[in-house]
Protein backbone atom coordinates (compact mmCIF):
# COMPACT_ATOMS: atom_id res chain seq x y z
CA UNK A 1 0.00 0.00 0.00
CA UNK A 2 1.42 3.41 -1.06
CA UNK A 3 1.93 5.80 2.19
CA UNK A 4 -0.27 9.07 2.24
CA UNK A 5 1.31 12.45 1.95
CA UNK A 6 1.00 13.61 5.89
CA UNK A 7 1.58 16.76 6.54
CA UNK A 8 2.13 17.05 10.68
CA UNK A 9 4.57 14.68 12.85
CA UNK A 10 4.19 14.06 16.71
CA UNK A 11 6.47 12.57 19.12
CA UNK A 12 4.37 10.13 20.97
CA UNK A 13 5.31 9.03 24.80
CA UNK A 14 3.50 5.74 24.94
CA UNK A 15 2.62 4.63 28.69
CA UNK A 16 1.11 0.83 29.34
CA UNK A 17 -0.19 -0.48 32.74
CA UNK A 18 -1.34 -3.55 32.44
CA UNK A 19 -3.99 -4.21 34.98
CA UNK A 20 -3.35 -6.41 38.49
CA UNK A 21 -4.19 -10.24 37.52
CA UNK A 22 -4.13 -9.93 33.94
CA UNK A 23 -3.14 -13.31 32.85
CA UNK A 24 0.22 -13.63 31.06
CA UNK A 25 -1.94 -15.32 27.85
CA UNK A 26 -4.40 -11.85 27.24
CA UNK A 27 -1.31 -9.52 27.62
CA UNK A 28 0.15 -11.52 25.09
CA UNK A 29 -2.55 -11.44 22.78
CA UNK A 30 -2.96 -8.44 22.98
CA UNK A 31 0.87 -7.41 22.48
CA UNK A 32 0.79 -9.83 19.24
CA UNK A 33 -2.34 -7.57 17.76
CA UNK A 34 0.03 -4.59 18.59
CA UNK A 35 2.83 -5.17 16.88
CA UNK A 36 0.89 -6.44 14.10
CA UNK A 37 -1.36 -3.20 13.79
CA UNK A 38 2.02 -1.11 14.24
CA UNK A 39 2.83 -2.80 11.02
CA UNK A 40 0.06 -1.57 9.14
CA UNK A 41 0.25 1.76 10.43
CA UNK A 42 3.53 1.69 9.13
CA UNK A 43 2.56 0.92 5.69
CA UNK A 44 -0.25 3.66 5.86
CA UNK A 45 2.80 6.10 6.68
CA UNK A 46 1.13 6.74 10.18
CA UNK A 47 4.07 5.00 11.96
CA UNK A 48 7.47 6.04 11.52
CA UNK A 49 9.51 4.99 14.42
CA UNK A 50 9.23 2.85 17.74
CA UNK A 51 12.22 3.35 20.39
CA UNK A 52 12.88 2.18 23.99
CA UNK A 53 13.68 5.08 26.73
CA UNK A 54 15.47 4.23 29.40
CA UNK A 55 13.26 2.22 32.10
CA UNK A 56 12.75 1.56 35.77
CA UNK A 57 12.07 -1.98 36.92
CA UNK A 58 8.60 -2.52 36.33
CA UNK A 59 7.84 0.34 33.78
CA UNK A 60 6.49 -0.57 30.41
CA UNK A 61 6.73 3.07 28.19
CA UNK A 62 7.75 3.45 24.22
CA UNK A 63 8.42 6.55 21.97
CA UNK A 64 6.82 6.63 18.60
CA UNK A 65 7.36 9.01 16.06
CA UNK A 66 3.92 9.43 14.54
CA UNK A 67 2.58 11.00 11.39
CA UNK A 68 -1.06 12.64 10.52
CA UNK A 69 -2.69 15.27 8.62
CA UNK A 70 -3.68 16.86 11.94
CA UNK A 71 -4.55 16.43 15.27
CA UNK A 72 -7.66 14.62 15.10
CA UNK A 73 -6.06 12.11 12.45
CA UNK A 74 -3.64 11.41 15.00
CA UNK A 75 -6.39 10.48 17.89
CA UNK A 76 -8.05 8.20 15.62
CA UNK A 77 -4.90 6.17 14.93
CA UNK A 78 -3.53 6.29 18.55
CA UNK A 79 -7.09 5.15 19.39
CA UNK A 80 -7.07 1.68 16.77
CA UNK A 81 -3.82 0.63 18.17
CA UNK A 82 -4.75 -2.69 21.04
CA UNK A 83 -2.62 -1.62 23.79
CA UNK A 84 -4.88 1.51 24.49
CA UNK A 85 -7.01 0.32 26.42
CA UNK A 86 -3.77 -0.27 29.14
CA UNK A 87 -2.11 2.93 27.58
CA UNK A 88 -1.72 6.34 28.15
CA UNK A 89 -0.45 8.86 25.09
CA UNK A 90 1.26 12.01 25.98
CA UNK A 91 1.30 14.30 22.60
CA UNK A 92 4.03 16.57 21.55
CA UNK A 93 3.39 18.08 18.19
CA UNK A 94 6.49 18.54 15.80
CA UNK A 95 6.89 21.32 13.99
CA UNK A 96 9.61 21.62 10.73
CA UNK A 97 13.58 22.71 11.51
CA UNK A 98 15.30 24.50 9.03
CA UNK A 99 18.32 22.00 9.50
CA UNK A 100 16.27 19.18 9.69
CA UNK A 101 17.81 16.62 6.52
CA UNK A 102 14.85 15.07 6.38
CA UNK A 103 13.99 11.49 6.70
CA UNK A 104 16.26 8.83 6.30
CA UNK A 105 16.38 5.56 4.98
CA UNK A 106 19.90 4.45 5.58
CA UNK A 107 20.17 1.54 8.13
CA UNK A 108 21.33 1.98 12.05
CA UNK A 109 24.55 1.49 12.86
CA UNK A 110 25.00 2.67 16.29
CA UNK A 111 22.83 3.94 19.33
CA UNK A 112 20.34 6.00 18.86
CA UNK A 113 19.46 9.68 21.01
CA UNK A 114 16.97 12.00 21.64
CA UNK A 115 18.12 14.90 22.50
CA UNK A 116 16.43 18.20 23.73
CA UNK A 117 17.86 21.99 22.90
CA UNK A 118 17.41 24.89 24.56
CA UNK A 119 18.67 27.46 23.13
CA UNK A 120 19.53 31.20 24.71
CA UNK A 121 21.51 33.76 22.73
CA UNK A 122 23.13 36.10 25.42
CA UNK A 123 21.28 39.02 25.38
CA UNK A 124 23.21 41.97 23.62
CA UNK A 125 24.99 39.50 21.12
CA UNK A 126 25.39 41.46 17.55
CA UNK A 127 22.80 40.18 15.25
CA UNK A 128 25.87 39.27 12.45
CA UNK A 129 27.31 37.81 15.13
CA UNK A 130 23.97 35.45 15.46
CA UNK A 131 23.04 34.69 11.84
CA UNK A 132 26.87 34.02 11.25
CA UNK A 133 26.57 31.23 14.53
CA UNK A 134 23.12 29.66 12.91
CA UNK A 135 24.75 29.60 9.23
CA UNK A 136 28.08 27.67 10.66
CA UNK A 137 24.98 25.47 12.86
CA UNK A 138 23.09 24.45 9.53
CA UNK A 139 26.81 23.68 7.47
CA UNK A 140 27.78 21.61 10.66
CA UNK A 141 24.08 19.45 10.73
CA UNK A 142 24.52 19.08 7.14
CA UNK A 143 28.01 17.50 7.60
CA UNK A 144 27.13 15.16 10.71
CA UNK A 145 23.81 14.26 8.48
CA UNK A 146 26.02 13.29 5.75
CA UNK A 147 28.07 11.26 8.57
CA UNK A 148 25.17 9.67 9.37
CA UNK A 149 25.01 11.01 12.96
CA UNK A 150 22.26 13.22 12.29
CA UNK A 151 19.15 11.72 11.47
CA UNK A 152 16.57 14.36 12.48
CA UNK A 153 15.71 17.65 14.08
CA UNK A 154 12.32 19.14 14.59
CA UNK A 155 10.93 22.33 16.15
CA UNK A 156 9.54 21.79 19.74
CA UNK A 157 8.46 25.88 19.91
CA UNK A 158 11.04 28.99 20.12
CA UNK A 159 13.91 27.95 21.21
CA UNK A 160 13.46 24.21 21.77
CA UNK A 161 14.75 22.03 19.46
CA UNK A 162 14.05 17.93 19.03
CA UNK A 163 17.14 15.93 17.28
CA UNK A 164 17.70 12.11 16.61
CA UNK A 165 20.83 11.33 16.32
CA UNK A 166 23.23 8.03 15.85
CA UNK A 167 26.57 7.33 17.78
CA UNK A 168 28.85 4.49 18.86
CA UNK A 169 28.45 5.68 22.48
CA UNK A 170 27.39 8.18 24.66
CA UNK A 171 30.93 9.53 24.85
CA UNK A 172 31.05 9.96 20.83
CA UNK A 173 27.34 11.55 21.06
CA UNK A 174 28.71 14.22 23.46
CA UNK A 175 31.73 15.20 21.35
CA UNK A 176 28.86 15.62 18.54
CA UNK A 177 27.06 18.13 20.72
CA UNK A 178 30.04 19.86 21.67
CA UNK A 179 31.36 20.46 18.32
CA UNK A 180 28.32 22.49 17.16
CA UNK A 181 28.99 26.06 17.11
CA UNK A 182 25.81 26.76 19.31
CA UNK A 183 26.82 24.74 21.98
CA UNK A 184 27.44 27.57 24.12
CA UNK A 185 24.45 28.62 23.75
CA UNK A 186 22.53 25.34 24.45
CA UNK A 187 21.29 23.69 27.74
CA UNK A 188 21.17 19.98 26.29
CA UNK A 189 18.91 16.84 27.31
CA UNK A 190 20.44 13.73 26.04
CA UNK A 191 18.06 10.18 26.47
CA UNK A 192 19.42 7.32 24.74
CA UNK A 193 17.48 4.54 22.96
CA UNK A 194 17.19 1.21 22.56
CA UNK A 195 15.76 -0.73 19.96
CA UNK A 196 11.55 -1.60 19.95
CA UNK A 197 10.72 -4.56 18.18
CA UNK A 198 7.97 -3.12 15.73
CA UNK A 199 10.15 0.04 14.81
CA UNK A 200 9.80 0.26 11.00
CA UNK A 201 13.29 0.64 11.02
CA UNK A 202 14.39 -2.93 12.13
CA UNK A 203 11.19 -4.74 10.06
CA UNK A 204 11.13 -2.83 7.59
CA UNK A 205 8.22 -2.02 7.20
Amino acid sequence: MPQEALTMEYLVTMTTHVPDGTPEQEVNEVRAREAAHSAELAAQGHLLRLFRPPLKPGEWRTLGLFAADDGDRLKEVLVSMPLRVWRTDDVTPLSPHPNDPGRSAGPLQGTEFLTTFTITVPEGTPEEVVTGTEAREAARARELAEQGHLERLWMLGPGHVLGLWQASELAEMQAILKSLPMDSWMSVQTTPLTEHPSDPAITGT
